[in-house]
């Protein structure tokens, strides 16, 4: 957590409340990729002030919601037919998703992956697969959730791993045709940036289809341009079944959302999915504005450019700073990996000795990953030019005075 408090934003810089500014490389945890207060997305929430601002949409619907319902409906990379449902936060979202495939299967079970973060509610912490400091003495949990290992080459647990144990898991725990979910981040966020290799998406894929399971991508940290893509699914040929969103949807707006093959959606009962505050009108007005952005500005291309700009920088670092032993990612979801030097043993110290130097020179960072000993990028990509540049050189800075 930083000691500054906040006064005022604009696009990637934060300024306190003593007129220090910080380069922002955490963006509210990946919510502004179209930066702090975009004139289009002021605009917006502006013009909808002007008209209402809360009806209650299961109350009095409004046109705003179906049409951006119809927005995601077409640029989902999801199975078949859709529909969508919004929400106000990624974990309702989630909490929303399990329910509709409970609802489709009539089946209790779901399966989820260690390092996976999908919320702080009681059923997206127990899917949440780290315990400090998710789920620290807050149990019991709710049942028939069980987890796998999510692969990860440098920590030695591969995609055969991971299938091995599903496998073991319907042998010794609970009957496929119990399952109702597979639940997966394509790039894991709190995990670590870890991405999904193409090969366990389609085994996943084929997994769900053989045993009647539904197949949910977790997109709430990994959507809306961050990949290089619009939706990280978009680099798989591959299909999930639903899809949570939120976070970067509505540019700093509270706004999610599942989106789903329309038979899976449709099978909750008549208000059985709602929300006094879902699809709340400002924040879906928001939310156009954040999609034409992304169109307008080319910023799943920008995410790539920046994203390549980065991962050079931090390669580069590894010649004179020996505990940073990976960088992984896609697109501008980029985070690098430190070690103690010489070992395999993972270095939260030095994760947050680099975090704590940069933001003593203005750039503010994020840590995460199961061990604590990841650092993630996640700036706007709307970042002017010759500020990304001067956040790359505090980075090649503080990685060589940490080493």
């Amino acid at each position: 957590m930083c000691h500054f408090f906040a006064q005022k934003a604009e696009n990637a810089t934060l300024t306190d409340v003593e007129g220090n500014e910080y380069i922002d490389f955490a963006a509210g945890i990946a919510v502004l990729n179209t930066g702090h207060r975009h004139p289009e997305i002021i605009a917006a929430v502006q013009q909808q002030l002007a008209q209402f601002t809360h009806t209650a949409y299961q109350i009095v619907p409004y046109e705003s919601y179906v049409s951006l319902a119809e927005k995601l409906n077409e640029l989902a990379p999801v199975q078949g037919p859709a529909k969508s449902a919004f929400f106000t936060t990624g974990a309702e979202a989630v909490e929303n998703a399990i329910k509709i495939a409970r609802a489709h299967t009539g089946r209790p079970g779901v399966i989820a992956f260690g390092g996976g973060f999908h919320g702080r509610t009681y059923m997206t912490m127990a899917l949440t697969g780290k315990v400090a400091p998710y789920k620290i003495g807050f149990g019991p949990f709710p049942g028939s959730v069980y987890h796998v290992p999510y692969p990860s080459a440098l920590h030695n647990i591969t995609t055969q791993d991971s299938l091995d144990a599903i496998e073991c898991l319907f042998k010794a725990d609970i009957d496929a045709k119990q399952v109702a979910v597979i639940i997966f981040e394509p790039v894991q966020g709190e995990g670590g940036f870890n991405v999904a290799p193409k090969e366990l998406v389609t085994a996943l894929r084929r997994l769900c289809d053989e045993h009647g399971i539904v197949l949910i991508a977790d997109e709430v940290q990994s959507g809306f341009a961050r990949t290089g893509k619009l939706f990280a699914m978009d680099n798989y040929a591959d299909k999930p079944c639903l899809m949570t969103v939120a976070k970067s949807l509505a540019g700093g707006m509270p706004l999610s959302g599942v989106i789903g093959n329309a038979s899976i959606m449709d099978a909750a009962a008549p208000g059985g999915l709602g929300g006094t505050y879902a699809g709340n009108p400002l924040s879906v007005a928001a939310a156009h504005a954040v999609l034409n952005i992304i169109d307008k500005e080319n910023l799943c291309e920008r995410a790539q450019y920046l994203g390549e700009r980065l991962q050079s920088t931090l390669n580069e670092a590894k010649a004179w700073c020996p505990s940073l032993v990976a960088v992984h990612g896609v697109g501008s979801m980029i985070a690098a990996e430190f070690f103690e030097p010489g070992s395999t043993q993972p270095s939260a110290v030095m994760a947050q000795k680099i975090q704590k130097m940069a933001l003593e020179q203005g750039l503010l960072l994020l840590t995460c990953g199961q061990y604590g000993n990841v650092i993630r990028f996640l700036y706007p990509l709307t970042i002017p030019e010759a500020q990304f540049s001067r956040a790359l050189d505090i980075l090649q800075r503080v990685t060589r005075e940490a080493s």
